[in-house]
């Protein structure tokens, strides 16, 4: 293999994580949509996860077949990794149908402190001043959209925030046992959180004694869609990238989603951007080309 040829693919190796992660943030970003059609038609969002995430699960299963010796040693951090994945997974989509969609995704990306304080904790990862610098103009960008000024501090207002804050931690969290098990594989990673999401929502049912919708097969069929061609493609490049960077990093790249969320929702819907959320959101544009640039060149 030639010098020019090993170049490229190393550069290919360190840009396809963080391509990953921005295409996945993006999806994340519109999701929200055919969640919200789903609901019209009368699939609740408890609903929408089951029939979506146990879609993607089926298609997956002969995963714990092949992978049964990395599942056997990585037994409890996959467990804690899908349930962690399925709360944050299901009280997103909860959040994002009840509440006001940028709101719903700045209260979830408050993630970053978690990921940073989690990632020190529990992967003993340093956080450099390259690093840091774009943390803290992510972090600043995300509390200039986010602050309210009736209450003087951004702070959870009902069941929508509370629900976005607690998937945010539940995001961070995932991403650190998808992070530590570097011997289990990405698709064994993606069934377990599948798993997780099924569960999360199959409880979240039986709990809230939410019955059967009673709505045409058609509308199971498109959430069906909703979970084999987004839901499954969105988990696949989430866990790629998160494998293969470290967690505050890849925490400030899929920030972008903040962005995507804006953009669709003042394209389709009434929901106002204030001037500080546009400040805000390029802020964390700026955090997350630089993120992407110091993983390019460090490859770490």
């Amino acid at each position: 293999m030639s010098k020019e040829s090993g170049y490229t693919t190393t550069m290919e190796n360190r840009l396809l994580p963080v391509l990953s992660l921005l295409f996945t943030a993006t999806l994340w970003g519109v999701v929200w949509y055919p969640l919200r059609l789903l609901e019209e038609q009368g699939l609740t969002g408890a609903w929408s996860a089951l029939v979506s995430y146990g879609a993607a699960l089926c298609l997956f299963l002969w995963v714990f077949v092949r992978d049964i010796g990395p599942l056997q040693r990585n037994a409890l951090p996959l467990l804690l990794m899908g349930l962690t994945a399925g709360w944050t997974n299901v009280a997103f989509i909860m959040a994002v149908i009840d509440g006001n969609v940028v709101r719903v995704l700045l209260l979830f990306y408050l993630s970053p402190f978690w990921a940073v304080c989690l990632g020190w904790l529990m992967l003993n990862e340093r956080l450099d001043a390259r690093s840091l610098q774009v943390f803290v103009i992510a972090v600043a960008g995300a509390l200039i959209m986010l602050w309210n000024e009736d209450i003087g501090m951004p702070w959870p207002a009902d069941r929508a925030d509370w629900l976005a804050v607690s998937a945010g931690f539940a995001f961070a969290l995932s991403n650190v046992f998808v992070r530590r098990m570097q011997d289990a594989g990405v698709l064994l990673k993606s069934a377990c959180g599948w798993t997780g999401n099924v569960l999360v929502a199959a409880a979240w049912i039986f709990l809230s004694r939410t019955g059967l919708p009673a709505v045409e097969g058609a509308v199971y069929g498109w959430a069906v869609l909703l979970g084999l061609c987004g839901f499954l493609v969105m988990t696949l490049a989430v866990v790629y990238g998160v494998t293969r960077m470290p967690v505050h990093r890849s925490a400030v790249i899929l920030l972008f989603e903040l962005v995507a969320g804006a953009v669709s929702s003042l394209l389709l819907t009434d929901e106002v951007i204030l001037l500080r959320e546009w400040i805000g959101g390029g802020m964390i544009i700026i955090a997350a080309w630089l993120a992407a640039r110091i993983h390019a060149e460090d490859g770490a």
